[in-house]
């Protein structure tokens, strides 16, 4: 989560350094959306999304900062509906296999799986994911994924990809420690050239 608008660009580029290509920018803060512009400006080469969009107007604004995809921690019909209608690629927040079945009823089949660790971790994933497997449903799991757990998370099948905020802790980002932070993507990276290749 970034607090502060020029940490932005040298956290986009620490997290490249390490391998990471990808940043979810949440709108928790005021910050999201001026970074965004300006992670799109001067590190053109990362994929920078939006996360913690909850209402219609942020699907908008996040289209016109440059956001590249949405997330969303759970799954409202018309946010997904807005997100579709203005092009934007989105990942809603599933918990249960209610859930997944509007997700799917709304056209998605990547989705977040939030918050993964609290809710039961993989096993909960496996059994909430087994019946809708066959229709090619993935998921991203946050909350509570790791360096520790990660490779375990990888190894599933139905897991597309993992997000989480310990790649960029705050306070590495409030310190400017942008070479810790590049050694947590560099790990991360490794882990899934390992598990994945």
């Amino acid at each position: 989560m970034i607090d502060r608008v020029e940490d932005a660009v040298p956290l986009a580029r620490a997290l490249l350094a390490g391998g990471v290509t990808a940043i979810e920018l949440t709108l928790r803060t005021d910050a999201a959306l001026e970074s965004l512009r300006r992670i799109r400006a001067e590190v053109p080469e990362m994929m920078a999304g939006v996360g913690t969009i909850l209402t219609l107007e942020q699907v908008g604004d996040v289209i016109e900062a440059g956001g590249s995809f949405g997330v969303a921690p759970g799954m409202n019909p018309r946010v997904v509906a807005e997100a579709q209608r203005l092009g934007l690629p989105f990942a809603p927040g599933v918990c249960t296999p209610t859930d997944i079945e509007h997700a799917l009823e709304a056209g998605c089949k990547a989705l977040k799986f939030f918050p993964c660790e609290p809710c039961g971790g993989l096993p909960y994933l496996r059994t909430i994911a087994a019946p809708f497997m066959h229709l090619g449903v993935q998921f991203i799991p946050l909350g509570g994924v790791n360096a520790a757990n990660a490779a375990t998370y990888l190894k599933e099948p139905a897991v597309l990809a993992l997000g989480g905020s310990w790649l960029a802790p705050k306070d590495l980002i409030a310190k400017g420690d942008w070479q810790a932070i590049t050694a947590l993507a560099s790990e991360i990276t490794g882990i899934v050239k390992q598990v994945r290749s």
